[in-house]
């Protein structure tokens, strides 16, 4: 059979799911008409962004997990959007937010090891209007996305 993993695994990362609305309705013994309407409505309010799974990213390549504090230019730093919106378009980085504090961005990389961090800090983040960096490497991961890992 053809090996389309890796299309499948960026498609399933951008929210390419759908609830088992079955298996909802079992665990909160409603009707599955209601669990639907329920859904539907949060769609449509925009309360539910999408629908993505959940990795064991050691097994797809991405076991390497690192949150990379940011700090701006003072030419950046009244504009920290832009740089967010720059770093944010790639894949490597699951989350990148504009936060209070010392730091002006934080986001969250996962690479496959420390080698494609070290490339991808060279190439990617070291660039005009970054000041610093620290990178606090995760050691194990414990919950992500509400989901509690074993």
């Amino acid at each position: 059979m053809k090996d389309i993993q890796p299309k499948l695994i960026g498609l399933l990362k951008e929210g390419s799911c759908t609830p088992l609305i079955s298996q909802i309705a079992k665990k909160l013994k409603e009707p599955s008409t209601t669990i639907h309407y329920n859904i539907k409505k949060l769609e449509h309010e925009g309360a539910i962004k999408t629908y993505k799974a959940v990795f064991d990213y050691a097994k797809i390549g991405e076991g390497f997990c690192t949150f990379i504090l940011i700090n701006l230019s003072s030419d950046e730093y009244g504009n920290p959007e832009k740089i967010a919106k720059d770093l944010a378009k790639h894949p490597q980085f699951e989350s990148v937010d504009i936060c209070t504090g010392n730091w002006e961005i934080v986001g969250k990389v996962r690479v496959k090891d420390q080698n494609e961090y070290y490339d991808f800090i060279k190439n990617v983040v070291s660039r005009k209007g970054i000041t610093k960096i620290t990178s606090l490497v995760s050691f194990k991961q414990m919950k992500t996305e509400f989901v509690q890992i074993d």
